[in-house]
C-alpha cells in the first residue's frame, strides 16, 4: 500500500472481529510505533497487548473500578463497562512511561506515545487490519493504572481496539484543508 494512500484512507471500523495480527505482524507494528518522534530518546511509549483471557482480566478491572468509584451506577452502564473489552479480539493499551527530564516535559512524552499510536493505526491498516482508538473514563485514570499494576510514573493515554473490520465501512468525509490552515506569507 502506498504510504499516502494508507494515511488518506485509514478509518476506524464500526465493528472488529477475528483475525487479529499474528506475532510476526505485531513485531512490525511495534517497530513502526517506536519510530514516533521522541525528544532525547527517552522511549516513553509502552504497550500492553491484551488478547484471550487478558480480555477477561481487563473486563474485571473495568467492573471493579466502576463499582468502587461511580455513584449511582446503573446495571446498564456496568454491563457496558463489563463487555467493553470484548468489542475486539485484541486491545493495545497505550501507556506513557514518564521520565523526569529538564528539557522534555511530561506532555511531550505523552504526545510521543500518541504519535506512536498513530503509527500503530497506520501499520495495522497497511497490513489490512483495523483499529479504533478509545479513551473514556479508563484512560488518564490513576486508579485504573494502579489496578493494572503500573508504576506511578506511567499514564494510560488510550486503548486501541484491534481486529479485522466487519460490516460496512464508514464513509470518510471530504475535508477541505484550507478550513484548518492559517498562512503567514
Amino acid at each position: 500500500m502506498k504510504a499516502l494512500d494508507n494515511i488518506l484512507n485509514r478509518n476506524s471500523a464500526r465493528r472488529l472481529s477475528l483475525p487479529y495480527p499474528n506475532p510476526k505482524e505485531m513485531e512490525l507494528v511495534y517497530k513502526a510505533a517506536l519510530r514516533a518522534p521522541d525528544h532525547a530518546w527517552l522511549r516513553p511509549s509502552r504497550f500492553i497487548q491484551v488478547t484471550g483471557d487478558g480480555l477477561n482480566k481487563l473486563s474485571k478491572i473495568f467492573v471493579e473500578y466502576a463499582k468502587e468509584n461511580i455513584e449511582d451506577l446503573s446495571p446498564e452502564i456496568l454491563e457496558k463497562y463489563k463487555t467493553a473489552p470484548f468489542r475486539a479480539p485484541m486491545i493495545i493499551i497505550l501507556v506513557t512511561n514518564v521520565t523526569e527530564h529538564p528539557k522534555v516535559p511530561e506532555i511531550e512524552q505523552m504526545l510521543s506515545t500518541a504519535t506512536a499510536a498513530q503509527n500503530i493505526l497506520l501499520a495495522l491498516n497497511a497490513l489490512n487490519y483495523s483499529a479504533i482508538w478509545r479513551t473514556g473514563i479508563f484512560a488518564f485514570n490513576e486508579l485504573v493504572s494502579k489496578k493494572m499494576e503500573l508504576n506511578k510514573n506511567q499514564e494510560i493515554i488510550g486503548y486501541l481496539y484491534v481486529g479485522t473490520s466487519e460490516g460496512k465501512v464508514k464513509n470518510i468525509p471530504e475535508i477541505d484543508p484550507s478550513n484548518f490552515i492559517t498562512k503567514w506569507e
